[in-house]
C-alpha cells in the first residue's frame, strides 16, 4: 500500500510504502497512530501521474528501493521469508521474492488490521474478540479543520499558532444501554445500586384505603430519611405492578399489601429475588442500612 505523509509545518508530501501479508489490510487508524504527528493520505491520480514507476496493482519493493521511496513492513515480514509481490509492470507479479535477499525494507511498522488470535501486545496470550458498546470517543482531528477555517491562537511569543483539534465525549444515554446489557435478567433491568434511578420501589399491592395510606406513609418516611423512592400507587392489579417493578429493576422493592394489617411489609431484593417480611416500623432503618443512607 502506498501513502503520502507530511510533517507538521511542511508543505511537501513524501511517499511511503507499507508492506503487509496478503491476507491482511492496512488499518489506517493504526498507520496514522504509528506515524503521528505526520499527516497521512492515500495517493490520488495526480500522485500516480507524477511517479510513473508506481504501477497500480503491481507495485513491488524493488521499484520503491530504486526510486528512494521509504518502505516499512509488518513485523511478520522477516528476513528469509518469501513473498508474492507486484513486479512493477502491468499484469506481472514476482513469486518467491525473499526478504533480506531480494529486497531490504527500511524498518517495521505496526499498521496491519488486528484479528482474533493475534498475540497480545503485552504477551499475555492470543487476542480474543468480543462485542461491545461504544460509550465514549476520542477523535484526534489534527489540523485538518483548523487549516480549513484558518483557526489560530496566540502563542507564548504573541504570534499566531495553528490550533490542533480534538473531540472527546461520553454518551450518557449509551451508558444506560451498557448497564442494561450487563445487568439484566429475563424479567427486566437489574440496576446496580450506585447508578439506580431510585433506591427503593414501594409497590402498593392492595385496593383498600388503609393499604394505600400505608404505602404513601412508608414512601414519605423513606424520602424524609434521604432515600430515593419510587412509589407505585396506580389502580392496577398487583400482578401488573409486580411485573413493572421487575422490569424497571430498582435494587430494593417494598411490597405493601395485606400483611400491613399485621404490621408487616415484604422486602424483596431485585437481583437475588430473596423475599423477607419485616415489621413496618423497621422499614426505614433497614432501607437506610441497605443503601448506606445516613
Amino acid at each position: 500500500m502506498l501513502v503520502k505523509t507530511r510533517q507538521p509545518g511542511s508543505a511537501e508530501w513524501t511517499l511511503l510504502g507499507v508492506g503487509v501479508p496478503g491476507d491482511r489490510e492496512v488499518d489506517m487508524k493504526r498507520l496514522e497512530a504509528a506515524l503521528d504527528p505526520a499527516e497521512v493520505a492515500l495517493l490520488d491520480e495526480a500522485d500516480f501521474a507524477k511517479h510513473p514507476f508506481l504501477v497500480k496493482g503491481y507495485i513491488g519493493p524493488v521499484a520503491l528501493a530504486a526510486n528512494g521511496v521509504r518502505y516499512l513492513v509488518d513485523p511478520r515480514v522477516v528476513t528469509g521469508t518469501a513473498w508474492v509481490t507486484g513486479a512493477d509492470k502491468p499484469d506481472h507479479h514476482v513469486v518467491d521474492l525473499v526478504a533480506g535477499r531480494d529486497f531490504t525494507p527500511d524498518g517495521t511498522i505496526e499498521a496491519a488490521e488486528v484479528r482474533e488470535g493475534d498475540p497480545a501486545p503485552d504477551g499475555t496470550g492470543p487476542l480474543e474478540a468480543a462485542r461491545g458498546i461504544e460509550i465514549g470517543h476520542v477523535f484526534q482531528l489534527g489540523r485538518k479543520y483548523a487549516d480549513a477555517m484558518g483557526l489560530d491562537a496566540l502563542g507564548a511569543d504573541g504570534k499566531p499558532v495553528r490550533v490542533t483539534m480534538g473531540s472527546y465525549g461520553i454518551g450518557v444515554s449509551r451508558l444506560v444501554a451498557v448497564i442494561a446489557e450487563q445487568s439484566h435478567d429475563d424479567s427486566g433491568l437489574v440496576w446496580p445500586r450506585a447508578v439506580a434511578p431510585a433506591d427503593v420501589h414501594v409497590v402498593v399491592a392492595g385496593k383498600t384505603d388503609e393499604i394505600l395510606a400505608g404505602g404513601e406513609r412508608i414512601a414519605a418516611e423513606l424520602a424524609a430519611a434521604g432515600v430515593r423512592v419510587l412509589l407505585d400507587d396506580r389502580k392496577a392489579t398487583p400482578g401488573v405492578k409486580f411485573a413493572d417493578a421487575e422490569l424497571i429493576g430498582v435494587p430494593t422493592i417494598v411490597v405493601v399489601g395485606r400483611g400491613l394489617a399485621n404490621g408487616l411489609v415484604e422486602l424483596k431484593d431485585r437481583r437475588s429475588g430473596e423475599r423477607t417480611e419485616i415489621a413496618v416500623e423497621t422499614v426505614v432503618s433497614r432501607i437506610r442500612e441497605l443503601t448506606g443512607t445516613r
